[in-house]
């Protein structure tokens, strides 16, 4: 009998209307929540809450609100709240519901879509998808909406409606409350980050000047939160839960004095214009520091835009033209000098640059970048006339201004003409790859993966246990160079850094190019102690600041290897921390009420600070196996040894140990560096990297309880 042919794997010849796939109402958001929110890990989550909050947001903008609400609630749940106008309630003429409900279930609806005549003349939140996104991807949202006199409310589940809009009382407040949780089913982990939460609206309450903003972390909250009490604000609710609330009348000049709180001002006068043009409102704050570093910081409708666009475009060419103007005025600079370049005007810059204007055009839901080019000619021109008034109406900031820039063009040059004197023109496309890089064998920087490894020792064992494929190792040989303060002469001079560059392929400076780049997998291993980690932020350090597309390209990790090896005969685990090892000794039959005072040799097993513990125990399998052979077997008990080994460095794992744990794809940890706010980060960094002493230790005085020390 001839076998039935198989068409299970053939393409399907015909094609016809049934094949169209059609998503309707919030479908595709649930369908693809990454083409609405960016991603569903933490980043995606932290959205949701902005996207809820720009709606208020914008009732501040439009004057009609000057109080908005955050709450981190038990069991995952967000309540976001304002004393606005209140979403309408009335029937839509098009959808025949409430308007409520409109706004919550069909994408692009909202009052920002009709112009002069809509219902926000300027909005940040211009796709109109934002509280029908958080709908659909919410298990439960509850919306309440205060106007008219009345108390309304409506009940969602994954953006369908429970139940239609009710009237449940009498009220003379006003504004709307917005309670949801997110949906399990698209976020693996419901897990807020307090600080980054904290940052980012303290952010948006310079933005909008005159608003209070305030946000209560009730996560830990000890007494059950009844139905009802998602109504009210926390004045009513009296939670008593950390709260935080900022209120700043200064707008972006507090904005800027708080950025440059731990630097050295180069001027008394902070620079600051509040101006509208052409129906776009400008607002500029800025100042210089002493430093080699850049802080710019660019906001449309309140949106941070940190691909920039046509608004930075017009700040920096007016800011370029107006002090060479200057310049040649005053004849600061001899002409054979030349002028002053872009690059040498943003040494040292602390700038907040905001514009509001309407029918704004950002590129992508994520608005990273505007594209209005009115934009650029608005900030050009409020810019261009408000600083060249202020360079003359402040001739000592001016001149301190001027001087800063001098010195930028002077070491710039200085740079330039040694960085060009050691490696030569196009000398590090050419260079051969330091003999210290063990390279791999592939070719293709999308598989191919470089491991910068603390020592001779780890860096020896790595090349030893890799795959001599995909993986290069290059170890560093002592602290790598901290660059924070360094200009690119003195670290193209310093041999660990150069020896990276080479091995990168993407040069630096004004030569850098990310397409050059020869692994798409940057791997930094270094040990788990403070040696090791001083390391590991000297390269970070390097990275933020030099190559900054590879971070934001995704292509930096930090490898994470375990801390202990736990074994017990042939049976061998790791654990990254102590509560893991813990768990691991629990499975091997150690009772946990005897870890905190099991010892071994005077030495506490539940600290595990030694580089090895043993620790005796009971093998039952054993003992019954005893008991089978011989009749003594009863009264003797089988040890088998449990051994606890605490690894110091990775040069203390032999090579089979170092690939199961640390550079095996499939068994291996990493975490991935990324850049949520680049001014915040920016900060940071310039505290814990740079020269001014007092404001790090007052740093980290204040942040010390935050931090995790393995003692």
């Amino acid at each position: 009998m001839p076998k039935k042919k198989d068409d299970s794997n053939k393409v399907k010849s015909s094609y016809t209307a049934d094949d169209i796939s059609v998503l309707e109402g919030l479908e595709p958001v649930r369908k693809r929540p990454g083409m609405y929110i960016g991603s569903t890990g933490p980043q995606g989550l932290h959205h949701l809450i902005k996207e809820i909050f720009d709606n208020s947001r914008d009732e501040a903008m439009a004057g009609h609100c000057d109080h908005i609400e955050i709450a981190l609630l038990p069991g995952g749940y967000v309540r976001v709240a304002d004393n606005g106008r209140g979403v309408p309630i009335d029937k839509h003429k098009t959808t025949k519901v409430s308007a409520l409900e409109t706004i919550m279930t069909v994408l692009h609806a909202g009052g920002k879509f009709g112009g002069e005549n809509s219902g926000y003349v300027v909005s940040g939140g211009l796709h109109g998808v934002g509280a029908s996104v958080v709908n659909a991807l919410s298990e439960y949202l509850l919306a309440v909406v205060y106007r008219d006199g009345g108390m309304y409310a409506q009940e969602y589940s994954r953006g369908k409606k429970k139940s239609d809009v009710k009237k449940i009382g009498n009220s003379n407040k006003h504004g709307t409350i917005v309670t949801f949780l997110p949906d399990h089913e698209i976020f693996s982990e419901i897990k807020y980050n307090w600080s980054t939460i904290l940052h980012h609206y303290r952010q948006q309450a310079y933005l909008v000047s005159g608003t209070r903003i305030t946000l209560i972390d009730a996560r830990e909250y000890n007494k059950p939160i009844k139905h009802d009490d998602v109504y009210y604000l926390k004045s009513d609710l009296k939670l008593e839960a950390p709260s935080q609330s900022f209120y700043f009348e200064g707008g972006l000049v507090s904005m800027v004095k708080y950025t440059t709180k731990y630097e050295t001002l180069l001027h008394k006068n902070i620079f600051h214009v509040d101006k509208t043009e052409d129906n776009i409102k400008v607002e500029i704050a800025l100042c210089y520091v002493d430093d080699v570093n850049e802080q710019v910081t660019s906001f449309a409708n309140n949106t941070y835009t940190p691909g920039g666009g046509m608004h930075m475009t017009g700040f920096k060419t007016a800011l370029t033209r107006v002090v060479n103007n200057y310049n040649k005025k005053y004849k600061i600079l001899s002409e054979k000098d030349g002028n002053f370049s872009g690059e040498d005007l943003l040494e040292g810059l602390v700038a907040a640059v905001s514009i509001t204007m309407p029918d704004i055009q950002f590129e992508g839901q994520t608005k990273d970048k505007v594209g209005n080019p009115e934009a650029r000619s608005a900030v050009e021109s409020v810019f261009a006339d408000s600083f060249n008034d202020y360079l003359e109406e402040n001739p000592d900031d001016a001149k301190a201004i001027l001087k800063k820039v001098v010195l930028a063009m002077r070491a710039r040059q200085a740079a330039k003409a040694a960085k060009d004197s050691i490696l030569r023109k196009g000398a590090l496309e050419g260079m051969t790859l330091p003999g210290k890089l063990a390279d791999c064998s592939s070719k293709s920087a999308d598989e191919s993966e470089l491991f910068i490894v603390e020592g001779d020792s780890a860096g020896g064992t790595a090349k030893q246990g890799r795959d001599r494929r995909t993986q290069a190792i290059l170890p560093l040989r002592g602290k790598p160079l901290n660059v924070e303060r360094a200009r690119l002469d003195k670290m193209v001079a310093n041999n660990e850094i150069k020896n990276m560059i080479i091995a990168l392929g993407t040069s630096i400076g004004e030569t850098f190019d990310i397409d050059k780049i020869r692994y798409k997998k940057i791997i930094i291993a270094s040990d788990a102690d403070v040696d090791g980690a001083h390391i590991q932020t000297l390269l970070l350090t390097l990275f933020y600041r030099y190559f900054p597309l590879v971070i934001a390209s995704g292509y930096l990790y930090i490898a994470q290897p375990p801390l202990y090896k736990i074994t017990k005969g042939k049976e061998v685990s790791y654990a990254f921390n102590d509560d893991e090892k813990i768990q691991a000794l629990k499975k091997l039959g150690i009772d946990p009420d005897e870890l905190e005072s099991a010892t071994v040799d005077g030495m506490s097993l539940a600290g595990g600070n030694e580089p090895s513990d043993e620790i005796l125990v009971s093998d039952e399998e054993e003992q019954s196996k005893d008991k089978e052979i011989s009749e003594d077997a009863s009264s003797t008990k089988k040890k088998s040894k449990i051994n606890v080994q605490r690894y110091k460095g990775l040069g203390e794992m032999n090579a089979d140990e170092l690939w199961e744990t640390t550079m095996n794809p499939e068994t291996r940890v990493l975490k991935q560096v990324t850049v949520e706010d680049a001014s915040e980060a920016d900060r940071i960094f310039d505290i814990l990297m740079g020269d001014d002493v007092p404001s790090r230790k007052s740093f980290i005085q204040s942040n010390a309880k935050m931090a995790q020390i393995d003692v």
